[in-house]
């Protein structure tokens, strides 16, 4: 079973992430931040993160970079609504930093599991 961690500032949407992956049999655990995150991963070693970009205290950008610093071989997908800028902005940048994928908020359940399923297989 992959383990995912899942950094999402807001807590209903985090909750529904955490559920979807849950149901759809990963071993999960959730961060409200990229401070968060990191001590998540350093205790949990997840196998993929999924990121939210536009975050308080510590973004998601920054957080990639730090969390492919520890573990380069680490696989992160970054999501994004956009903020002020759009989702244009961010998640191309995302990918530059080494973001396996990206996706768009809102997105639909089959997407996120598709996504995750392609890039934990390595796709």
């Amino acid at each position: 079973m992959a383990k995912i961690l899942v950094i999402e500032d807001e807590q209903s949407f985090r909750n529904v992430l955490v559920k979807m992956l849950s149901k759809a049999g990963y071993d999960v655990r959730q961060a409200g931040d990229g401070n968060q995150a990191l001590e998540v991963c350093a205790k949990f070693m997840p196998d993929l993160v999924l990121t939210d970009i536009i975050m308080p205290d510590k973004e998601g950008l920054e957080t990639i970079q730090e969390l492919l610093d520890i573990n380069p071989e680490l696989k992160i997908v970054a999501m994004s609504g956009g903020g002020k800028f759009g989702p244009d902005s961010y998640l191309p940048l995302a990918e530059k930093l080494g973001a396996k994928a990206t996706l768009q908020k809102p997105f639909m359940r089959e997407e996120l599991i598709n996504t995750i399923k392609a890039v934990l297989e390595g796709d």
